[in-house]
């Protein structure tokens, strides 16, 4: 009697992300069946989807059809599906519309979204940043705001149109205050006739005493320094305590807004109560010290799913770096295993903190070196297209930096979502 051939070991990742893609790509190679599943039929570079908010990237230029990076992988199979739930019993992920996956073992990379601490009814007034679609939306705001500004006769509501809130002064709202302090002084003078985009006002708030508040001390002083250069107001010190379609509340000032972005905090998707596991105050998973889920060492979590501690007792950033780290680490511990092997806990390498300033400047923190001003803003242009995907992307992406940088154009300022009459 001929024997059955061995069924390949099913491995299923659940997210596209940074550490879910990366993951696959570890696992090339391996006598594996892989299912990719994910809410959206693209992965996301979402360090740059800032600039896709504030004009100055396409869509296409950050995303790519997750089914196009895996063409040539034919052990990979990849489905668009939303997953509601887990059932670890029967080691089976669950479908939104009723169907399942069976697994052997399981990558979650679900990763995170807008924590608006206890105040969700906020996000409609405030979104954040997470998706093609925040940045569709938020960049759709920002200037249907100047086109209402140049139709506005009363000058309170012209000078609420024109005036851009941004909460949260991390990375995420430092690129978008800076960003935006160009779009108006840089780019937009010369295209209205009634309003001077210049004055208009974009007041970033943070909570905190500082912005930027993972970097060192003299970068993070040097971020605001360069900020209020560009004629960005920043608010320390103050939590806002209101969020309205009419503006924002901060110390008991009350700021009339049209236009507020939320980038004050993040809450990690429902994977720890899928699995009823332990996870802290941001609903990250408490994994062990080789990415399993305590009690589950066939689920990986990685990414903005968990939290774990670095070599340092800090927490690993949730940044894309760290993410492909751990999606890297679980793709070569199943690889080890599948070879009855193991490997030492998962170590985490960091490679430095990166934000932009503005179109010229940026701060860089590598630990061993600190670099401000233009020198450290070509450094963070160089090293965000080394990690876009592609030759294509690559080179639209270096153009339109530098003619942003040459001649204070942005290619993308298109108004696609609805008509002049269609409600913001």
């Amino acid at each position: 009697m001929t024997q059955a051939p061995a069924k390949p070991h099913r491995v299923v990742i659940v997210g596209a992300g940074f550490g879910g893609l990366e993951a696959a790509f570890g696992l090339k190679g391996a006598p594996v069946e892989i299912t990719l599943i994910d809410r959206r039929n693209h992965h996301l570079f979402q360090p740059l989807l800032y600039q896709v908010a504030t004009a100055s990237l396409a869509t296409s230029e950050i995303a790519w059809p997750i089914r196009y990076l895996l063409r040539d992988r034919p052990e990979v199979t990849t489905l668009f599906a939303n997953v509601g739930g887990v059932d670890a019993a029967n080691k089976r992920v669950l479908l939104d519309d009723g169907g399942s996956v069976p697994y052997d073992t399981l990558i979650l990379a679900t990763g995170s979204r807008h924590a608006y601490f206890g105040h969700d009814e906020w996000e409609p007034f405030a979104p954040g940043l997470k998706t093609l679609e925040d940045a569709t939306t938020l960049r759709r705001r920002i200037l249907v705001a100047f086109e209402r500004a140049e139709r506005e006769t009363d000058p309170e509501v012209r000078a609420a149109l024109l005036t851009f809130v941004v909460i949260g002064a991390g990375p995420t709202g430092v690129e978008m205050a800076g960003t935006i302090a160009d779009l108006a002084r840089d780019t937009l003078p010369r295209d209205f006739r009634h309003i001077d985009t210049r004055m208009a006002r974009v007041v970033l708030i943070e909570a905190g005493q500082r912005v930027l508040p993972a970097f060192p001390d003299d970068l993070s002083a040097y971020a605001q320094r360069a900020l209020e250069s560009l004629g960005v107001e920043v608010v320390l010190g103050e939590p806002v305590t209101e969020c309205t379609a009419d503006g924002v509340v901060y110390g008991g000032n009350k700021l009339a807004a049209r236009t507020i972005v939320w980038a004050a905090g993040v809450r990690a998707s429902r994977a720890a109560e899928w699995l009823g596991a332990p996870a802290d105050r941001a609903q990250r998973l408490q994994v062990e010290p080789d990415l399993t889920v305590p009690g589950h060492p066939e689920i990986f979590a990685v990414g903005d799913t968990v939290t774990i501690k670095g070599p340092d007792g800090n927490q690993v950033p949730g940044i894309a770096p760290a993410a492909k780290q751990e999606g890297r680490y679980a793709a070569a511990l199943i690889k080890a295993r599948l070879n009855g092997e193991t490997l030492s806990p998962f170590r985490y390498k960091h490679a430095g903190n990166l934000a932009q300033i503005g179109k010229r400047l940026a701060v860089i923190d590598f630990g061993w070196m600190k670099l401000r001003g233009a020198l450290a803003w070509w450094i963070w242009g160089i090293a965000h297209i080394y990690f876009l995907i592609g030759l294509r992307n690559r080179i639209a992406v270096a153009l339109n930096w530098l003619w942003i940088h040459a001649r204070n154009q942005r290619a993308a300022r298109l108004i696609t979502q609805g008509s002049s009459k269609v409600a913001q």
